[in-house]
């Protein structure tokens, strides 16, 4: 009678190569969807250019923001987690818009969600614009700057009360003014 068989475990060699693989194609994954910084693909959303308080032609944008500025604020792009210094701002005051300076989310309304991106519940009265986004294979709730038009981020339903949301923003698209 023969007895069970089961396949042998691989060395750890072969092991420590698969986990490699699977990190590399996760990175790759993240790339696609446009969660490391890389800019949208042709026929994703971008910003309107017109119907804003605040315009600026392509080159001007380029001129006023910095590279990364104008990849998130423009393109749609997404900074890297954990890469603005701004997830970390504990003081009181505002954030704004780095495209315009509008006025949008009050310190008060700051929480870490352990997203690595600055999170609020709430923003400021007529501050912002949300639109559907179907871009990287999900749809999701863009938010803009009701100013300028530039995208700032998402806002999901899973944030704390009072709201139940979290605005999962950009670092790169804000500025912070302490009170």
């Amino acid at each position: 009678m023969l007895g069970k068989m089961t396949a042998p475990t691989p060395p750890r060699s072969v092991l420590a190569r698969r986990r490699m693989l699977l990190g590399a194609a996760v990175f790759g994954v993240l790339a696609g969807c446009n969660s490391l910084g890389v800019p949208l693909a042709a026929g994703a959303p971008s910003p309107p250019t017109d119907g804003f308080e605040v315009t600026h032609t392509d080159a001007e944008w380029r001129q006023l923001l910095s590279p990364q500025q104008y990849a998130v604020l423009r393109t749609g792009s997404t900074e890297m987690p954990y890469s603005s210094p701004l997830n970390d701002e504990h003081r009181t005051g505002i954030f704004g818009c780095a495209g315009c300076g509008q006025d949008l989310f009050s310190s008060a309304t700051k929480f870490d969600s352990g997203t690595g991106w600055p999170s609020f519940w709430k923003a400021l009265s007529n501050a912002v614009l949300e639109r559907r986004d179907n871009s990287a294979g999900m749809t999701r709730t863009e938010v803009l700057c009701s100013r300028c038009g530039g995208h700032l981020g998402h806002v999901f339903d899973d944030g704390p009360e009072p709201t139940g949301l979290r605005y999962c923003m950009n670092g790169v698209a804000l500025r912070f003014r302490p009170a």
